[in-house]
């Protein structure tokens, strides 16, 4: 029978990874809603503004699988505390920056920082409770990427037109500060793993099922970072260019009851799930390619687009989590890899599709990345998303 995500879970321990997941979400998507502002206050395109995504990607990119490796051996909690104060100090360094050089320099740390907490948080959460309660465990940790889209992105993009850009990046400060605080109080430590026990990364990535999951995440993510990336001259074309924190609202809100969702029923319905969202996605994607100027379209679109991404980075995690066992950790940070692999080619490949081809070229491109999803994921019916998760 189907549990309530929070029965048996130790929330108050679970609850600051999922503030750690906040935090490393908005700080990375928070430049997608002030694309505009950005751009003009450092004196470049809105291209090159874009960049300051896949900056940060970058700095996941190359630091996730070296660190990780590097760290087996470290206790978890201390160095989750080093990659949280990476946020204290890029974000207050973003605030005050008049360059675009400076800027994109702090991005890169703030990547490396986020590369280094995706890695620890799925095997935090799942060390912290029974095998059987992994995934949603799992879940309340991830509940962060959704509340960061549905509030913080939305928040910070109103903040960014009333204000001023700067203003959202200094509360991303003041906030990795107070989760600096919460974490050192109330989060477990955990060892690392024995020097007899340590897994090499060949090893893990033969593991059958370990590449199938890897491919969908890097199909998946670079649809969705694609379009979210450039959602401002996406809605352009519709007529909503001034409502971007509307749109970006519908769909934090739609990825929350996603996640809701998944929570209560990963731990058997990983497979159905994976393939559900998959199909959700592409019709979004669909639709907002034809919506034209029927706002009614687009919101239903970004909705549809929201519930179908609010679980997947639970979806992927715990499925990765399960296909790698004792070599999560290790796995997790291959993960990391390959999402801010697919967030660095969305903001490129996204940067020269809007300057030379135009927005309407995007949509195309999100149909045949989906296509490729759904196809990596159904063939997986033996290891990685099988037919039974037990």
């Amino acid at each position: 029978m189907t549990q309530d995500i929070d029965e048996r879970l130790p929330l108050a321990k679970l609850l600051p990874l999922a503030m750690a997941a906040f935090v490393t979400i908005l700080t990375e998507a928070l430049p997608a809603g002030l694309l505009p502002q950005m751009a003009q206050s450092l004196h470049v395109s809105q291209s090159l503004s874009g960049q300051t995504v896949t900056i940060y990607a970058m700095g996941s990119l190359v630091a996730a699988i070296p660190l990780t490796f590097m760290t087996q051996r470290a206790r978890r909690r201390p160095l989750l505390l080093i990659a949280i104060s990476g946020f204290v100090a890029a974000n207050a360094v973003t605030t005050l920056s008049g360059s675009y050089a400076l800027t994109m320099a702090a991005r890169l740390v703030a990547g490396v920082s986020a590369g280094l907490i995706w890695a620890l948080l799925a095997g935090y959460a799942a060390r912290m409770v029974p095998e059987r309660r992994q995934g949603g465990a799992i879940a309340v940790a991830m509940a962060g990427i959704p509340l960061a889209l549905s509030l913080g992105v939305p928040a910070g993009t109103f903040l960014g037109n009333w204000i001023g850009w700067r203003l959202a990046f200094c509360v991303m400060s003041v906030l990795a500060a107070l989760l600096f605080v919460w974490v050192r109080a109330t989060v477990p430590d955990f060892p690392g793993q024995p020097a007899g026990r340590r897994f090499t990364l060949r090893c893990v990535f033969t593991l059958p099922g370990v590449r199938s999951i890897l491919f969908v995440v890097l199909t998946f993510v670079l649809a969705h970072n694609l379009l979210y990336t450039y959602i401002s001259p996406v809605l352009a074309t519709s007529g909503m260019a001034d409502w971007t924190d509307r749109v970006l609202f519908m769909f934090g809100v739609t990825s929350l009851l996603g996640i809701s969702i998944t929570g209560r029923l990963i731990d058997c319905r990983l497979r159905a799930l994976t393939l559900a969202s998959t199909v959700l996605f592409a019709i979004a994607a669909l639709t907002l390619g034809v919506a034209g100027s029927v706002h009614a379209l687009v919101y239903a679109a970004v909705g549809a687009w929201g519930l179908a991404f609010g679980g997947s980075a639970t979806l992927f995690q715990t499925a990765l989590a399960k296909t790698a066992g004792e070599a999560a950790d290790v796995a997790q940070a291959m993960l990391v890899t390959t999402w801010n692999t697919a967030i660095a080619g969305g903001g490129l490949v996204g940067g020269v599709l809007l300057d030379y081809l135009g927005v309407r070229s995007f949509f195309p491109i999100l149909l045949l990345l989906l296509t490729a999803t759904f196809v990596a994921a159904w063939s997986a019916r033996h290891r990685g998303f099988p037919v039974q998760v037990e």
